[in-house]
């Protein structure tokens, strides 16, 4: 059975082109040009995934985003032609998976539908490799403990529940003030930086945390 997109846009040229490319693709696609109606079907049936544009009549892609996220953990894709860097963290923080802005080639949104759903019904292969102990605090890469500060754990074991999911600087931040007052913005590329390198230690070979230029950092082996 095809996966289910919901396409909630309400430029109806731009909607349609999307709606094509989906299908062409071998998703079956809805689209919807209202926010509150488009709540009102997830709801209904939650579909496999959701485009969804910010500006929107009655209800806006933000405000959307995050009631959606009260009841399900459907994956998000955000469009929008804002490119100011509040608008991606804002876009981000209110549970979005991806992030793509306007204009954009349809091949480009398929791409990374079809990456997104790939991650989504794969094996679990993280759970395989990396291990957490909520109750020590701590973190298993391949049966190795790994030297952990309570702060790297606290990121790390954020970005590890949430495979492939963006993390922004601002999110980062609040997980780390949970354990230290004090830390500060820059604070974060230096607990990146340190767990990087302790990843690194005990898998070589792969790249763990990725940087997504101006948006943040996901983890993903």
């Amino acid at each position: 059975m095809s996966a289910s997109i919901l396409i909630v846009e309400d430029e109806s040229d731009l909607s349609s082109v999307m709606a094509d490319y989906v299908i062409a693709a071998g998703y079956t696609a809805k689209v919807i040009a209202d926010g509150r109606e488009a709540l009102a079907s997830v709801q209904r049936n939650v579909p496999d995934l959701i485009v969804l544009d910010i500006m929107l009549p009655s209800l806006d892609g933000l405000a959307l985003c995050k009631a959606v996220r009260e009841f399900s953990e459907v994956p998000i894709i955000m469009v929008t032609a804002r490119v100011q860097e509040i608008d991606r963290l804002l876009g981000l923080e209110s549970g979005a998976d991806d992030y793509l802005c306007k204009p954009f080639s349809p091949r480009e949104l398929v791409a990374r539908i079809k990456a997104i759903l790939r991650r989504a019904r794969k094996p679990d292969d993280n759970a395989q490799l990396v291990k957490i102990d909520e109750a020590a605090r701590s973190v298993r890469i391949r049966a190795q403990l790994l030297d952990l500060t309570p702060t790297e754990y606290s990121l790390l074991a954020a970005m590890v529940k949430r495979p492939g999911t963006i993390f922004s600087r601002a999110q980062l931040l609040d997980l780390a003030s949970r354990d230290n007052l004090d830390v500060t913005d820059r604070a974060i590329d230096s607990h990146i930086k340190n767990l990087r390198r302790k990843l690194a230690a005990v898998i070589p070979d792969a790249e763990a945390i990725h940087s997504v230029y101006g948006l943040g950092y996901r983890f993903e082996l």
